[in-house]
């Protein structure tokens, strides 16, 4: 007896420190749940709520009206506009920001004091908030204060009193600049890391194999590089499809709701022409859905790409 006793202790005593190490885990982890709950799973519960409640922005939650409020947004005349302009958006901004920011990181990956200088000239912009950088840019479109109109009409290329803003496509490639200008430096300094993840002996290797600069780019950069490059993809584009900040400051949807963006309707919806955040919601969560789908099939092509 006294052997199975004593044979039992330490069984004993190691189930209850692994008990105490799996709550001693739990309790470390519980500060990561409480956010992901309070700042993830609770706004997603409460947009699906919204979105199949009549709700309005002052008279609050009236009961539930599936799918009317998705009816409402699928019939409504600026949706397919706003779709169109804002996937328009984000392909121009996605490939310009793709390449310069992969250019910009070979032409600075060596070190040396004259790309330290560069980078640090590059990166400058990114320290600037997407407001700021807004607000800078009107001001230098502006045809009273900003020398933008000044030299175009200079060229012949506008009027004096014009505006680069009085178009659609001038007002879409005048914001787009705003989002290269900010952003190129910060993309740029992704790439790089991805550049120097590379293995010099590979390089080396093919030089003395008489492999060229473009057959080197193209046979060991660009496929070791395709899973920073579909990061920078999925960065890019979801933050192009999430449009808002710019194309209000500068823009306001105009001319003629020609630069209107998704987020900018779902703005309108809650806040100004119908004050109804069911259907700002109802269109937020369609949003999301699209966001998931693309995001998924990015991933799984670099999942693919990295076996």
């Amino acid at each position: 007896m006294s052997a199975k006793s004593t044979s039992a202790t330490p069984v004993r005593r190691c189930s209850k420190a692994a008990m105490a190490e799996t709550r001693r885990g739990w309790l470390y982890a519980a500060p990561d749940w409480l956010f992901i709950v309070m700042l993830f799973i609770v706004p997603i519960v409460l947009l699906v709520i919204m979105a199949g409640s009549r709700w309005s922005l002052m008279g609050g939650n009236r009961g539930w009206n599936f799918p009317e409020n998705f009816t409402k947004v699928f019939q409504h005349p600026l949706l397919l506009k706003s779709m169109g302009f804002t996937l328009e958006y984000t392909v121009i901004v996605t490939v310009i920001l793709l390449a310069l920011g992969l250019g910009l990181a070979l032409l600075v990956q060596e070190s040396s004091k004259w790309n330290s200088v560069l980078r640090t000239c590059f990166l400058l912009p990114s320290a600037t908030g997407l407001a700021s950088a807004s607000l800078l840019f009107y001001a230098l479109y502006s045809p009273q204060v900003g020398p933008v109109t000044k030299i175009l009409s200079f060229f012949g290329l506008m009027e004096a009193d014009g505006s680069v803003l009085t178009t659609g496509q001038g007002a879409l490639w005048a914001t787009a600049l705003v989002i290269v200008w900010r952003y190129s430096g910060y993309y740029m300094l992704l790439m790089m890391i991805g550049l120097q993840s590379i293995p010099g002996d590979l390089y080396e290797a093919a030089r003395m194999d008489g492999a060229g600069t473009w057959r080197i780019f193209r046979s060991i950069t660009l496929p070791l590089m395709k899973p920073t490059i579909v990061m920078c993809l999925v960065y890019c584009v979801t933050g192009s499809i999430l449009a808002f900040d710019q194309f209000f400051i500068i823009t306001r949807g105009g001319p003629n709701n020609e630069t209107l963006t998704v987020v900018q309707l779902i703005y309108s919806f809650a806040f100004e022409s119908k004050k109804d955040l069911g259907m700002a919601a109802a269109l937020s969560l369609i949003v999301l859905i699209f966001l998931v789908i693309i995001n998924s099939i990015q991933m799984r092509g670099m999942r693919d790409d990295t076996k």
